[in-house]
């Protein structure tokens, strides 16, 4: 005959209350403001995509949805945060291309990105654009990279960081074109700009509303968009991949919670980016930075950025890129 203890028998009922109270909570959530942690600078794109959706998140929760900047480290000590808080809906992680290529860079993370977060929702996507100081000797794609095969590290290129998404672009955009040229890193967007506005370097993607004044006074010339069709911004620049097939690249951001969350709780967080999301103001918005508003389900934005990873593994390797 098995008997149970007293203890045991106990244990066991204090746990059945546990996994009783866990659909309650989940039905409930939330009851009390939502951190989300942006392990970005607070002037930076990704912020900034965040806080035009704050206010019809917190709408749709109930809740207030606030802004908490933890950067450092290439986005690893705010995403190493919120792999460690309480699976609970109520520290809510963003991530953006670094999610996917940080495994990539770092040899070690103080996180495993697979198994200590979950996907949420993906919230939009930023295309970039090519741009080149105008004593470059080309004028579309095709001559550029005609001129980098003949003058292989002729041309330099600026980036916002040495594992950036303005490098990748660049380095994604060498291995698609059997191309090489110079990298030249800079802190942040805005100086690795410049440094092409002054003609420092001669290349550098960036995000389409800082650049378009340059291009209508003459100081840059854009050679091409990353997204796969033309961006309604810039009618005349034509997409990289009308010369490029295959070249695509966007910035995007996306929300992720601890591993652990009840699906239940994740559901009311992907619905309430859905509900957001498709709101015209904020469509309006979201255009005057260059960006789309793009929602998903949970397991497209899970698709996704195992995609991305699968895409940047071989560019990274190519170009030889660690950060640490």
């Amino acid at each position: 005959m098995n008997v149970l203890s007293g203890r045991t028998t106990a244990g066991l009922l204090l746990a059945g209350v546990a996994f009783a109270e866990t659909p309650a909570l989940a039905q409930d959530y939330p009851t009390r403001p939502i951190r989300v942690i942006v392990p970005f600078s607070p002037g930076g794109a990704t912020t900034a995509t965040l806080r035009m959706v704050e206010p019809g998140m917190s709408q749709v929760l109930g809740q207030s949805v606030i802004v908490d900047n933890r950067p450092g480290g290439s986005a690893t000590i705010g995403t190493s945060l919120v792999a460690r808080s309480a699976p609970d809906g109520y520290t809510v992680g963003v991530a953006n291309t670094s999610f996917a290529t940080n495994p990539l860079l770092f040899a070690k993370l103080p996180y495993d990105t697979d198994k200590d977060l979950q996907p949420v929702s993906l919230i939009g996507i930023t295309p970039f654009v090519m741009s080149v100081h105008p004593s470059v000797p080309a004028r579309s794609v095709k001559e550029l990279i005609a001129l980098a095969r003949v003058k292989p590290d002729a041309i330099t290129f600026s980036s916002s960081g040495i594992g950036s998404s303005s490098r990748l672009a660049t380095e994604f955009f060498m291995h698609l074109t059997k191309t090489k040229m110079l990298h030249v890193p800079f802190q942040g967007g805005g100086a690795a700009l410049t440094a092409v506005l002054s003609g420092e370097c001669a290349l550098f993607f960036s995000s389409i509303p800082p650049a378009i004044g340059y291009y209508k006074s003459g100081r840059v010339r854009p050679l091409g968009i990353t997204s796969a069709k033309r961006d309604p911004s810039l009618p005349d620049v034509p997409a990289i991949a009308e010369t490029v097939p295959g070249f695509e690249h966007f910035e995007w951001t996306g929300l992720v919670v601890p591993a652990g969350t009840p699906p239940a709780i994740i559901a009311k967080l992907q619905q309430a980016v859905a509900k957001t999301v498709t709101d015209p103001a904020l469509k309006q918005r979201f255009a005057a930075l260059g960006a789309w508003p793009r929602g998903s389900t949970t397991a497209e934005f899970a698709a996704f950025i195992q995609a991305e990873r699968r895409k940047w593994a071989p560019v990274i390797k190519a170009a030889n890129i660690r950060l640490n």
